[in-house]
């Protein structure tokens, strides 16, 4: 069955819906095609369902502390189900809510099934062929699993499968030091795991400053979490007690093995069975989209929004692509993804927030900068809360006192952090905040004075 409309969107993502409440509000005849869970990886398998275990991962671990604040609450034990359970209605009330926005929007047509291109104007759901003249690729990503790394028949579980257990792995070896990866490893120690996290690289968080990867490592370690580190080929193997991760290709390589592994080597793109060679689409050799400053592919009437355009790979900076398409489409406003500055966190305890410039990319520039350090020792609301691991930093420009960004791996730093990266957007420089007051005690109330003691960056 042929039908016709205005846009039809692929995917329901970060992107998809809001895209799909602005069309249908000025009129457009809008098809949206899922087919999956409404909502993508951030409801269903990402941020969501991640976020409430690490908050189940947490009280545990508070409670194993209670004495040091003069608490007395016994013995602590975790169960699983119930964490998953929680964890499930919370997803359940976020997917469920979407999916009856959707259903209810006046103008769009929701469609179970995979999308596949037949044009750059055609997309094929199953039985049904849908024509427009716009048309949104929002198809996000999923986890990697190398072949090369596991062989067939070996058991692995990845950032989606890990979200099902309803038991405890006695030892799981995690393989990936990065931002998924510790944010398990780090949830499964405090539930009570053995953990052994496998990386590839001599340091964590390849992105980041050596002496933030370094800090994380520590504050890790300090769990009982174990690091095997410079792991230069690794492969799985079946054993009858687990699951054998070797580290070396070397003769009688050195291994660990776990009671269960979970891969976290990173994501590829969703496109590979998309249709984009009919429709004249380009990708890049990972699969991903190549689009534009305002998100447009190669092809006119094809935008590329989300994970699968390579531009970001979180849920802000897919909303954002949003943001960016509709006011271009609608507002008649010039948005361009090359306005935002970068920003992540990843959602270890502490959390680990990171804006525009480190360290590492500052001095790779060339530019005269000058950088500002406190550990958060020195932050009394740390203190207090019992928290200190972690450190602030910021870069500064030597002769404009432009900010360049900031990293904080600390208590409430992924909420503080925003001052900075407002006065970043606003084109402020650091004497807006060394001037400002903030609240005492929090932890934003340090960024002035960390701002009023900078070193030159040698």
């Amino acid at each position: 069955m042929q039908q016709t409309f205005d846009a039809v969107i692929i995917g329901t993502g970060q992107a998809g819906p809001p895209l799909a409440g602005r069309l249908t509000k000025a009129g457009w005849k809008v098809a949206i095609v899922e087919r999956d869970l409404v909502g993508g990886t951030c409801v269903n398998r990402g941020c969501t369902p991640t976020k409430a275990m690490v908050a189940s991962a947490k009280v545990a671990f508070q409670a194993r502390r209670a004495n040091e604040f003069g608490v007395n609450a016994g013995e602590v034990s975790v169960d699983m189900r119930a964490v998953k359970a929680r964890k499930d209605k919370i997803v359940a009330a976020s997917h469920d809510g979407l999916e009856k926005w959707l259903g209810g929007m006046e103008g769009c047509t929701l469609f179970r099934g995979t999308g596949v291109f037949e044009a750059a104007n055609r997309v094929r759901v199953g039985d049904d062929l849908l024509e427009a003249k716009h048309i949104f690729v929002n198809v996000g990503e999923r986890p990697r699993a190398p072949k090369e790394m596991v062989p067939e028949g070996v058991p692995y579980l990845t950032s989606s499968s890990i979200l099902e257990l309803d038991e405890l792995p006695e030892h799981l070896v995690v393989v990936g030091g990065s931002y998924v990866g510790l944010e398990f490893a780090q949830m499964f120690r405090r539930f009570g795991s053995r953990v052994t996290v496998v990386e590839r690289a001599a340091n964590l968080l390849g992105h980041e400053d050596e002496d933030i990867c370094a800090a994380v490592q520590e504050t890790l370690e300090a769990e009982g979490i174990a690091f095997r580190m410079n792991a230069e080929c690794i492969h799985l193997e079946k054993r009858a007690e687990g699951v054998a991760v070797h580290l070396t290709c070397a003769v009688d390589s050195p291994e660990v093995v776990g009671s269960h592994v979970l891969l976290a080597v990173g994501r590829q793109p969703n496109t590979d069975d998309l249709g984009l060679q009919a429709a004249g689409i380009a990708a890049d050799e990972k699969g991903y989209i190549g689009v534009n400053d305002e998100l447009q592919t190669n092809v006119a009437g094809v935008w590329a929004m989300g994970d699968c355009n390579g531009k970001g790979g979180f849920t802000h900076t897919s909303y954002n692509d949003y943001e960016i398409v509709a006011a271009n489409l609608l507002d008649k406003d010039p948005r361009k993804v090359s306005d935002r500055i970068s920003c992540h966190a990843t959602y270890i305890d502490p959390p680990l927030a990171q804006i525009g410039m480190n360290e590492k990319a500052v001095r790779k520039s060339g530019r005269q900068a000058k950088i500002g350090v406190r550990p958060m020792t020195r932050v009394a609301r740390a203190l207090e809360k019992g928290e200190s691991r972690g450190l602030m930093k910021v870069l500064v420009d030597a002769e404009t006192d432009e900010i360049l960004g900031a990293t904080i791996f600390g208590v409430g730093g992924d909420e503080a952090i925003h001052c900075l990266l407002t006065a970043m957007y606003a084109k402020k420089p650091a004497e807006l905040l060394r001037r400002s007051v903030h609240i005492h005690p929090t932890v934003a109330e340090l960024i002035p004075t960390m701002l009023e003691d900078l070193k030159p960056l040698e």
